[in-house]
């Protein structure tokens, strides 16, 4: 699903955020829990450690610890805070959604705040849709939070997933922005339902409610055929990546740094080379926090800015790719 009109109103970033939980799970730790070793965990995704969220510490607690020094950074109060969004398959509840109690506690009570469910692509979703709203008149600024408390949701004996995510979030306030500002260019996103089987938790909702009789069966926990999500992943990143591109009217010399979903170096390393972007380019930091889903490219996407890597008129595309299976991507001008 592409842009199908010129905004009204153009919509920028005006900041970022994010937050990482103390605790650092490192694979040296993984070797004590599962059959694995660095060497093994590394070569096969470029994760050196993960963030495990604290005991009593939540996905909403998380996203409103980025979601302030997102506003913090944008010079904008909670108070003033129209809408937050928050995308999570981690909610601190079914119901109500995380971005109510993220409003309770940011102090945010003229914000419309609802949860959307996309998986690792879950925040340039959050931003397609705040950018919509902005740019309609609808709102003039936008919260968009990706949050994850992945670790209760994981099982601990299982190798082939316990080893590649974490815990976060990340942040970043959209407004409209003024003529000589910065702007989203373009937004791209999709699905495929019928590849739902490929990434899911299979159990916890009314499909499959966790009872008595299953409750020892770990089916509210992550499953992953790997090698299939790879496939698809590199190719329906780089369709997405190359689609914004193009709308934005950009060559690969044009993009200053590419952020892309933080789930492992190959499909990062596939993803630049098939866009023709220098490696350097390309920002990474897989290796400190693994997989942290929605929240992987915001936190990263703040990272990046606060590091100085991209300044005022450059050109930034993110790209995700996650369960669903869903994908998307984004091209912004700074």
């Amino acid at each position: 699903m592409s842009d199908a009109f010129t905004s009204q109103h153009q919509v920028c970033i005006a900041g970022t955020g994010s937050y990482l939980p103390e605790k650092v799970l490192t694979n040296a730790d993984l070797e004590k829990l599962v059959e694995t070793s660095d060497e093994w965990i590394f070569s096969r995704t470029g994760i050196r450690e993960r963030r495990i969220a604290a005991e009593g510490e939540y996905t909403s607690h998380m996203a409103s610890k980025a979601g302030a020094k997102a506003l913090e950074q944008a010079g904008i109060a909670a108070d003033d805070i129209e809408l937050i969004i928050v995308a999570t398959i981690t909610p601190d509840t079914l119901t109500p959604a995380t971005a109510c109690y993220v409003q309770q506690q940011l102090g945010a009570p003229g914000a419309v705040a609802f949860d959307i469910s996309a998986a690792c692509s879950g925040f340039l979703y959050a931003m397609k849709i705040a950018k919509r709203l902005i740019s309609d008149g609808a709102f003039s600024n936008a919260l968009i939070i990706g949050a994850e408390k992945l670790s209760s949701f994981i099982n601990w004996d299982d190798r082939t997933t316990c080893v590649l995510f974490g815990d976060g979030a990340g942040a970043a306030v959209l407004r409209r922005a003024a003529p000589e500002e910065g702007s989203i260019i373009a937004t791209e996103m999709g699905t495929d339902g019928k590849l739902t089987h490929l990434l899911n938790i299979p159990g916890g909702g009314s499909a499959c409610p966790i009872t008595i009789d299953n409750a020892g069966m770990n089916l509210a926990s992550l499953s992953m055929m790997g090698k299939e999500v790879f496939k698809h992943a590199v190719n329906r990143m780089k369709e997405s990546a190359e689609k914004v591109i193009e709308r934005a009217g950009l060559k690969p010399e044009d993009i200053k740094l590419v952020v892309p979903h933080q789930a492992n170096l190959r499909i990062i390393d596939a993803i630049a080379d098939r866009l023709s972007v220098p490696h350097e380019r390309v920002f990474v930091n897989l290796q400190k926090y693994g997989n942290t889903s929605a929240a992987a490219v915001a936190i990263a996407l703040d990272e990046a800015n606060r590091a100085g890597l991209i300044q005022r008129g450059e050109h930034v595309v993110l790209v995700v790719f996650g369960a669903g299976l869903t994908w998307a991507a984004a091209a912004v001008r700074w």
